[in-house]
């Protein structure tokens, strides 16, 4: 699969570019960037990787899908003007401001019969891939409660605007990795934190819970403006508890430099001392680490590409996501529980 990414900021240089370059049966064809400075990343990171003004001149030179990796506000027409060209599209999350705009981006890529993904590669984290093992295992029995913290100390990557804010960012995978494990939501009631910055008034941190209707109550929260760290998972369920503090392991090792295409087996597992407590009537066990790897979401999409597996997060499910985002801006708004 010929994939061009368009964007070369901190979300197309360190989340997309290293991943696409990892995953088996994947090209990058190109990136689409504009400032001096971004042209000179290209350079640096990807020698000999075309370097495109626009969309649409990425579009001439002949791919079979493109990245839409560009702020938020950006998005819907890139996307619009690809899936028209005949091109599948992976967006960025939130892939849209509201479920409306949701809706006819999915409406768009079905009509030109392409595929809408959404990048929610934080289904492939490591503690979420672990986690998933203990559940599948059934080691914790039915789920009562799951808690999900994820709190950065990075005031300075807060986005603000109509389009911003910590709940549609962090908000977007935690909502997600939650629909994902635990199934649909009914409610959702939710507090945000506000924070007044240059271009306006944000929300720096939430509280997000979900009632499932599976009967499993998610609890999920985050921040980046209080100077905390903490990545925290914790499952209670009728026969023990799961507890994991991993770290933000592909990340931390992304931004040291490393690539997952140098060891794409050795790629993405959490240091011995950090493993996740399994607590039942038998007694507390160590899990170790499975392997997390994002670039197994673009190995995916491209099998969905050549019609040889599904979509890794197609639009059409993702779409939840956003419903439970509009849903708990309005909880918090209002001062209310929003019933889906």
């Amino acid at each position: 699969m010929r994939i061009g990414l368009v964007g070369f900021g901190v979300g197309g240089r360190y989340f997309h570019a290293p991943f696409i370059m990892a995953a088996a049966g994947v090209e990058l064809a190109g990136v689409v960037a504009r400032a001096p400075e971004r042209i000179a990343e290209v350079a640096q990171d990807l020698p000999g990787v075309p370097v495109f003004g626009s969309l649409g001149a990425l579009l001439d030179s002949g791919v079979d899908a493109v990245t839409i990796s560009t702020p938020p506000h950006t998005r819907r027409e890139l996307v619009i003007e690809a899936v028209g060209r005949g091109i599948h599209v992976v967006a960025d999350k939130p892939f849209a401001p509201s479920a409306a705009g949701a809706e006819e981006l999915i409406q768009e890529a079905a009509r030109a019969g392409v595929l809408l993904s959404v990048f929610q590669n934080r289904r492939w984290d490591t503690d979420v891939t672990t986690l998933k093992t203990v559940l599948d295992a059934g080691s914790v029995g039915e789920v009562w409660r799951f808690e999900s913290r994820f709190e950065l100390d990075e005031p300075a990557s807060l986005e603000a605007g109509p389009t911003g804010g910590l709940l549609r960012d962090l908000g977007s995978h935690l909502i997600d990795q939650a629909l994902w494990i635990f199934g649909p939501a009914t409610a959702v009631s939710a507090n945000l934190d506000w924070c007044d910055l240059p271009e306006g008034r944000t929300d720096a941190g939430f509280v997000v819970t979900l009632t499932h209707a599976s009967g499993t109550h998610s609890h999920l929260s985050a921040s980046k403006v209080n100077r905390l760290i903490a990545k925290e998972f914790w499952v209670l369920g009728s026969a023990g508890s799961y507890v994991s503090r991993q770290t933000d392991v592909q990340t931390q090792a992304i931004f040291a430099g490393q690539r997952p295409a140098d060891d794409p087996a050795g790629w993405g597992f959490e240091r011995p001392e950090l493993w996740g407590e399994l607590s039942t009537a038998q007694g507390r066990v160590r899990v170790p680490s499975a392997q997390g790897a994002h670039f197994r979401f673009y190995e995916q999409f491209a099998a969905a590409v050549a019609g040889t597996g599904p979509q890794p997060v197609p639009a059409s499910e993702a779409i939840a996501t956003i419903r439970v985002l509009d849903a708990a801006r309005v909880s918090a708004l209002e001062g209310r529980t929003v019933v889906l």
